[in-house]
């Protein structure tokens, strides 16, 4: 299984722009658990904690996609390092000036989500220039997917210890300098410096005008919406079953499935059309969710988190590929970002939904939304079938771009954006 992953990260550049982007990606992933402990260091209140968070995941699901169109007309390094710089002073603003005043907290913290740079949707642009084989690329999609399960564990863990170093706003200002550190590493690589988008046709929905691409936002909503109702109905349980001890052990639990999946789904080559075998992958996902709502004791309810967690990640790794050819030619860093913006909605609009539903129903009912949603996700996929059965013309069949000295057109490869 590790031979694949070793071949990728030895592939010259891989392992710097894999690193680049995580550490890049810090800010935003540890955001929320940052804004929260900061404010409530300063004598805010919980809900003035959960505002700002709010304030700032909006601005971010904006942001994405808008940022990514930009790096697809500009380039890498035109966009995103600006984009970082201009988020982390942002978010430096708030760390130095505080709550008070209140406007200019919720201005400075809506321009830090507003310009954290696309690097998700930019690392998986530049793979298929790193990487010369099809094959290579899908695995580094799944290797892509298990990263971000390692990052979300770890980011909060790392906030946890700058705060035990320094205290609160020295977590803020440390986890931004490194996003900006991280950002330049990305963008000052040759692959990242040569990538250019594919000619586009100029047209104002951009990647959106891809009925394909819709079909799968449409789907991945849904799949949000499972992940954010779970991390509610998980503290719920908790609070019946030993309090934030617990809630942790699910949560990693979750983590945990998800790393075995995304580990074992990428170490193989899978026959057929992603876009069938990824309703397969939402089915056993949708199914999976179903035992939690047992609700057993606290041992075998982590045991049963592994299992809700181990076909999230392959559904997100097996998303990566229909995204890359769906993508109107031209866009495919804008893609790409449009399904990081849906699934932060979709976990956004989980959360929201399933503190009514516990308050009115209880655990059990908390824990049933998510194997709701997955089934809805599963509907939206069998309904769009032939719509994803065709994908956008030129995604299949790639041309070389202007950086290709042998100007060779190589079949079946991911999205025509080469170096």
């Amino acid at each position: 299984m590790a031979t694949g992953y070793l071949e990728i990260l030895k592939a010259r550049h891989a392992l710097r722009l894999l690193t680049g982007t995580l550490v890049g990606r810090l800010p935003n992933a540890t955001a929320a658990i940052a804004l929260v402990l900061f404010v409530r260091a300063e004598g805010g209140t919980y809900s003035l904690a959960g505002a700002l968070a709010a304030v700032y995941g909006v601005a971010n699901a904006v942001g994405q996609p808008v940022l990514g169109r930009l790096v697809d007309l500009y380039g890498q390094p035109r966009v995103q390092l600006p984009a970082a710089v201009l988020a982390a002073l942002a978010m430096t603003v708030f760390a130095l000036s505080g709550t008070d005043p209140l406007p200019l907290a919720y201005a400075a913290v809506a321009a830090s989500g507003l310009f954290t740079p696309p690097l998700e949707g930019g690392l998986r642009a530049l793979w298929p220039s790193v990487l010369r084989r099809e094959e290579q690329v899908h695995t580094a999609y799944a290797m892509d997917a298990i990263a971000q399960e390692i990052m979300f564990t770890a980011g909060p863990l790392l906030v946890t210890l700058c705060v035990s170093l320094w205290d609160e706003r020295a977590a803020l200002l440390v986890l931004n300098v490194l996003g900006v550190l991280g950002a330049l590493s990305v963008v000052l690589s040759p692959p990242s410096r040569a990538w250019r988008s594919a000619p586009r046709e100029a047209h104002w929905l951009g990647a959106l005008r891809s009925s394909g691409l819709l079909a799968l936002l449409a789907a991945f909503l849904f799949i949000g919406m499972a992940l954010g109702s779970i991390t509610v109905a998980a503290v719920s349980y908790a609070d019946g079953h030993g309090g934030d001890a617990v809630y942790g052990w699910l949560m990693a639990g979750l983590g945990l499935g998800a790393l075995a999946g995304g580990a074992v789904y990428g170490a193989r080559r899978w026959a057929g059309a992603p876009e069938r075998r990824l309703r397969v992958l939402v089915a056993l996902l949708a199914v999976c969710y179903l035992p939690l709502t047992l609700v057993p004791g606290p041992v075998a309810m982590v045991l049963l988190s592994v299992v809700s967690g181990v076909f999230l990640a392959p559904c997100i790794a097996c998303a990566f590929i229909i995204v890359d050819r769906h993508a109107p030619r031209g866009t495919v860093t804008e893609a790409f970002s449009w399904l990081v913006t849906t699934f932060t909605v979709g976990a956004s609009v989980g959360t929201g939904l399933a503190g009514p539903v516990v308050q009115a129903g209880g655990t059990v009912w908390g824990f049933a939304l998510p194997g709701a949603a997955g089934a809805v996700s599963l509907l939206v996929l069998l309904g769009t079938g032939r719509v994803l059965a065709a994908p956008a013309p030129g995604g299949v069949v790639a041309a070389s771009s202007e950086n290709d000295p042998n100007r060779a057109v190589e079949p079946r490869f991911s999205s025509g954006d080469r170096a």
